[in-house]
């Protein structure tokens, strides 16, 4: 077990350490996908969810718990500051796991809070979201605090592996279980995850932050920083579509699959749910596959032209899920590759370009608005898909999503320019030494 005593700086730091870090990205990964692929099957299976309300319900149960996660992410990022990674990764597996609890024995726990079953599993994923907030950001604080700039994206390339392994192998595997295990039983699996997770995160994670109690939130600096960093911009408007991509395809494509099945004989829900598990597993596979290759290319390319690739392919992927009319058909798998691919540099390029660019002593608070940004961006498009699922048909919340992933690799394609011009690499600054570039200006 690695000592966390002697660690002080990157060079104290052990494979342990890492392959720590490493696990603990995983089972996070599993949790929140675990939580958010049986969200559509319990509803339908367990409370008896019908077809006509399914789009707005499942999205409006993901949008208040974004909602909830807005209001405390950026908090949280600088609480990290100011306590520490660490001690906030702990609170966040236990208050998730002990959330997860109340879904399996909904019954006992809705006669006790006096609560209907709906707005129990409102009240569970509410919960269950706050914790996993509590989580993931400081995992990608944490990844800065254990690198240097020239060995991030080795790191990160490991860590978004780490990430999409968690991911595939919760479609690919765990998505199967319903069907021998029943939904409460597997809805227990992950509360499982997250103690494991709290145990690891307190025992074999180690801090190299110093932590300032009496820190304040440098909103003014994270302002003049943004205003001046182009690279940031760009870090930060990826973030708005990019967290919101995996969401998406985990949420609506599984909500389309077990509906569409009503009009297939001889097609259950559950049966329905393992297809589309199958299908995200595939996408999640691509992701896998491909993470260790942006790894490399991000280092060849550059932060900024990696990040505009990594949304042109997921704009491609699901811009031509449109072609569809059904999910079943194997020719989704095209698309999904595409989304796929792009996923993978979109995890890794933006997060890069942003530890990059953010002072040490406020690297927290900077991934804290990063993460913000992202959770605004899943709001605006879980509350716009959802409406489009119902109102237009349930390849449209893709085509919308393609759209706007074209729409900042244009502005992608500026900061590549003022990069050009400035004869620096945005990708390149270090802490200790920030590259300017001109605010951007409208005539």
């Amino acid at each position: 077990m690695p000592k966390k005593g002697t660690v002080k700086t990157t060079s104290d730091l052990d494979e342990q350490h890492h392959n720590a870090l490493y696990l603990v990205v995983a089972l996070v990964m599993i949790f929140m996908t675990l939580v958010l692929a049986m969200q559509p099957l319990y509803l339908s299976s367990v409370l008896g969810l019908d077809r006509e309300n399914a789009g707005f319900i499942n999205a409006n149960i993901q949008m208040i718990t974004e909602l909830v996660d807005l209001v405390v992410v950026g908090y949280l990022g600088y609480l990290s500051d100011k306590f520490g990674r660490v001690p906030i990764l702990v609170f966040g597996f236990l208050m998730a796991g002990l959330s997860a609890l109340m879904l399996p024995f909904g019954q006992t726990f809705g006669l006790i809070l006096g609560i209907n079953a709906l707005m129990l599993f409102y009240l569970a994923r509410i919960l269950m979201s706050l914790g996993t907030t509590a989580v993931w950001p400081q995992l990608s604080t944490l990844t800065g605090d254990y690198t240097e700039p020239e060995e991030r994206p080795r790191i990160l390339a490991k860590v978004g592996f780490m990430m999409a392994f968690g991911v595939t192998l919760v479609y690919a595997v765990l998505m199967q279980l319903p069907k021998h295990l029943g939904v409460p039983t597997t809805m227990l699996l992950a509360a499982v995850i997250a103690f494991a997770g709290a145990w690891i995160a307190h025992n074999l994670l180690a801090e190299l932050s110093s932590p300032k109690p009496e820190r304040k939130f440098p909103l003014r600096e994270i302002w003049q920083l943004v205003k001046r960093e182009r690279g940031l911009q760009l870090s930060f408007l990826s973030a708005f579509t990019a967290r919101n991509d995996m969401v998406i395809v985990g949420l609506f494509l599984m909500t389309w699959f077990i509906y569409f099945a009503d009009l297939l004989p001889m097609l259950d829900h559950a049966q329905a749910a393992s297809q589309a598990g199958f299908v995200i597993g595939f996408i999640g596979l691509v992701v896998l596959i491909s993470i260790p290759f942006w790894g490399r290319l991000i280092e060849i390319l550059g932060r900024v032209q990696a990040t505009a690739l990594g949304l042109f392919f997921s704009g491609a992927g699901f811009t031509s899920i449109g072609l569809l009319d059904n999910p079943f058909s194997w020719w989704i798998l095209l698309p999904g590759a595409l989304m796929g691919l792009g996923q993978a540099g979109c995890i890794l390029a933006p997060q890069i370009l942003v530890l990059d660019l953010a002072p040490e002593e406020i690297r927290g608070s900077v991934l804290g608005v990063f993460n913000t940004v992202g959770s605004i961006g899943i709001i605006f498009f879980l509350l716009v898909g959802g409406l489009l699922f119902d109102w237009v048909g349930p390849t449209v919340p893709f085509i919308f999503t393609g759209i706007i992933n074209f729409l900042i690799v244009a502005y992608a394609l500026i900061v590549m320019r003022y990069v050009e011009k400035s004869g620096s690499d945005v990708s390149s600054v270090s802490d200790d030494s920030q590259i300017e570039l001109p605010p951007l200006e409208f005539e």
